[in-house]
């Protein structure tokens, strides 16, 4: 034996593990013919430290010498498992298959494998053939429990998974799969005696204390997850676990708390991927105090993350995508993975909030129709899983003389789909209507959802329901049409709608994309959203006369004035936006840049709260160079929430693209400020578009990037016409299609009523 191969074995007979891995390596390198025994024992420590490529790299060498060597080829599927190289695995332990039929190893890493392919029936049939093999292994009946359970056969799961239990009673990996798979079904009472029983054999368990909190939370039982939780912290204090799941409970109502939990988790355990980027995720959702300061933490947090791509989940790349797009690191963007690669992941683990930073992203036709897929996907899965699982209904109602009308959202209050909602509730029809809310929301009431409750039928409030219990307690409503307002966004529960618990069912509002569900009927849109090419939009129109939203009182009440043109202050035109950074890409930033260095001495002013955060600023620094302008013409307000009076140092707005301003198209004509908008074909393409239009500006939406800096420049130019629309925005907006909102709630009740009334004959 080397001098090399020596130290490495008293290395790891020492327990030195990582000195024994470089000895190791450095005998390979001085001597590539060493024996198949020193390539299995260096890959094997390479994969037990965690080292996946470099494991993956000596394990090929390693084949190039023994092709035909069982456990390198298990090992080299295995590193490409880990490396998120599922394609390329298979076929490697397909091969160690073939050399040892009968030896399970392989096998299992390949049902695996096949597991997250999606290819659910040859992982079926692998692990099948290894419980008749062995059918006392209570491992191969949780790996086919699991595998059934993706198949959608939740019975035959459950069998899986309670016999691997009975099995094995301290097979904790089983009982959490059983738990889980009946959490997953909203089985909640028969998961947490499932977790009782795996306590009882397991006393202190972590992850199985971990389970039951989630399973308490998966219920809506809050305040008993809390309990639990805070019971168990005194003689638990240093348990990163407990810190992260406390810091999960109460980051909806408690952002402070949370992430003091969070950084107590990341600094008990700072090489956890989970707590880290639960960190990551607080700190990027944090409103309180400097809130682009907490940005630049998540971001540089993030940064150290990103080398771990390979470990990363459909959820962490979540979390490091909204980060990146909220301080505009394209480049780290793009690191993180691809348009479609994300979005089909997040699709299929059921990841809808995810979707919405997609639509930014879309770049052509062909990424259109991909986003529509994308949606399609989740929905096929949420229908899926609606499909097993029953629901009780009533009777069907006969035909009254009202029409039953729901409207599901958690917004309905001081929130700007509450606003823009709110001229139907002021000006209910009720001669032909009885309108029920349903919101799940977890806030405190405030007035203007005690407003809407004293206008309709029935306000219902259930912010602990289940996705179940919540469409069983919809359906008991007997409706007629249910109307959801929220998407996928904080606390609304679109999967709700996948159970159909009305008869006829539409989207509005709440989200500028087909959400994906073919249980939903109609999408309620205008002549100028709707999309000129039916394929991209799932549901079928439903088309209001004039406009898709109106302005309510509360949003004519804002009595912010607006000042002198900025121009005649400062001698030069001032672009900006108030519009998100998840609606930015390089392409808009270029574009703007663009326009600005066409128009000599102006500026362009973002009015954001990650305004005062460094990296926000240098990544647009950086894009505006690109065109030749400087920092010194970029102006920063740092600002959430009272952002209007900001308008006033504006003299133009700009418009992102594809996905388009809503709320701030509004808020900037309501300021006096013109806007240029660039009009596609997607719905999400021609929101400012239908603003602007029933705002008597819709030249100014144009459909070519070569338009739109032509339009912008020829408007800097123009500043008769930019002081007409200062003074005249206001009560063209009054006067229009977006302040008439008495007639814009009869055109919504009398389009609701044709639709239900057509439909039921």
């Amino acid at each position: 034996m080397s001098d090399r191969l020596q130290a490495a074995q008293a290395a790891l007979n020492s327990g030195r593990r990582d000195e024994a891995i470089e000895h190791l390596i450095a005998a390979v390198a001085e001597a590539p013919g060493q024996p198949v025994n020193v390539y299995r024992i260096l890959t094997v420590q390479l994969y037990n430290a965690g080292r996946f490529e470099e494991g993956e790299q000596h394990a090929a060498a390693g084949l190039k010498r023994y092709p035909r060597d069982y456990d390198l080829l298990n090992v080299h599927g295995v590193m490409l498992r880990k490396l998120k190289r599922q394609r390329e695995a298979a076929p490697v332990l397909e091969r160690a298959i073939k050399l040892k039929p009968n030896a399970p190893a392989a096998q299992q890493n390949l049902g695996n494998v096949l597991l997250d392919l999606g290819e659910h029936a040859r992982a079926e049939a692998v692990f099948s053939k290894l419980v008749r093999a062995e059918p006392r292994n209570s491992e191969y009946h949780r790996q086919l429990g699991r595998t059934l359970a993706r198949r959608g056969k939740i019975e035959p799961a459950l069998t899986r998974l309670r016999a691997a239990v009975s099995i094995k009673r301290d097979n904790v990996e089983a009982w959490l799969d059983l738990a889980g798979c009946l959490s997953e079904e909203f089985r909640i009472a028969e998961a947490q005696e499932a977790l009782a029983a795996a306590l009882a054999a397991n006393p202190g368990a972590q992850k199985l204390l971990e389970a039951r909190a989630l399973t308490l939370r998966r219920g809506g039982d809050l305040k008993g997850c809390q309990t639990f939780l805070e019971e168990l912290l005194p003689s638990n204090p240093d348990a990163a676990w407990l810190q992260h799941q406390l810091g999960s409970l109460v980051s909806d109502w408690d952002r402070d708390r949370a992430n003091r939990h969070f950084e107590r988790a990341h600094e008990l355990e700072p090489d956890r991927l989970e707590y880290a980027t639960a960190l990551v995720e607080s700190l990027e959702r944090t409103r309180l105090g400097d809130e682009g300061g907490h940005i630049e933490r998540a971001y540089q947090l993030a940064l150290t993350l990103l080398p771990r791509k390979p470990e990363f989940s459909d959820s962490t790349n979540k979390v490091m995508t909204d980060v990146f797009v909220r301080v505009c690191d394209y480049d780290g963007l793009d690191a993180v993975g691809d348009f479609k690669t994300l979005g089909r992941g997040w699709a299929q683990s059921g990841r809808h909030t995810a979707l919405l930073k997609q639509i930014a992203r879309v770049r052509g036709d062909d990424d259109r129709q991909e986003l529509v897929e994308q949606h399609r996907i989740w929905g096929r899965a949420q229908e899926e899983a609606a499909a097993r699982r029953t629901i009780k209904r009533p009777p069907p109602r006969p035909l009254g003389p009202k029409i039953r009308l729901g409207f599901m959202s958690s917004d309905l209050r001081a929130h700007p789909v509450g606003y823009f909602a709110m001229p139907l509730f002021d000006h209910i029809d009720t001669d032909r209507f009885e309108v029920f809310i349903y919101s799940f929301y977890q806030g405190r009431e405030d007035a203007a959802q005690r407003a809407i409750t004293e206008k309709v039928t029935a306000y219902r409030w259930w912010p602990e329901a289940s996705i179940t219990q919540a469409a069983e307690r919809i359906a008991a409503d007997q409706l007629d049409l249910l109307i959801e307002l929220g998407g996928s966004t904080h606390m609304n529960k679109l999967e709700v709608m996948a159970y159909r618990p009305a008869p006829l069912q539409a989207s509005w509002l709440g989200y500028p994309h087909s959400a994906g569900l073919s249980t939903i009927d109609w999408f309620i849109c205008d002549p100028i959203t709707a999309p000129p090419r039916r394929e991209l939009l799932i549901e079928t129109p439903l088309l209001m006369p004039r406009s898709w939203i109106a302005l309510g009182a509360r949003f004519f009440s804002n009595t912010v004035e607006i000042g002198e043109a900025p121009e005649l202050r400062n001698g030069f035109i001032t672009y900006g936006t108030a519009n998100n950074p998840h609606k930015y890409t390089r392409d808009v930033l270029r574009t703007w840049a663009k326009v600005v260095a066409a128009t000599p001495g102006s500026k362009f002013a973002f009015i954001r709260p990650e305004a005062s955060g460094e990296s926000f600023r240098r990544n647009i620094e950086k894009q505006f160079a690109v065109e030749g302008v400087t920092p010194d013409r970029l102006v920063w307000h740092a600002i959430r929430g009272a952002h209007l009076p900001y308008y006033n140092e504006v003299d133009i707005t700009l418009d992102p693209f594809p996905l388009t301003g809503g709320t701030t198209t509004a808020e900037t004509l309501w300021m006096g400020v013109p806007l240029v908008s660039l009009t596609g074909p997607a719905f999400y393409e021609r929101l400012s578009a239908s603003i602007m239009t029933n705002s008597g500006v819709g030249d100014l939406a144009v459909d070519t990037r070569e338009a739109y800096l032509d339009t912008a420049v020829a408007l800097a130019a123009n500043r008769e016409r930019r002081l007409e629309l200062r003074r005249s925005l206001r009560d063209r907006m009054r006067q229009g299609p977006l302040g008439q909102t008495e007639q814009f709630a009869k055109d919504f009740y009398d389009m609701i009523h044709a639709a239900v009334t057509a439909k039921r004959g």
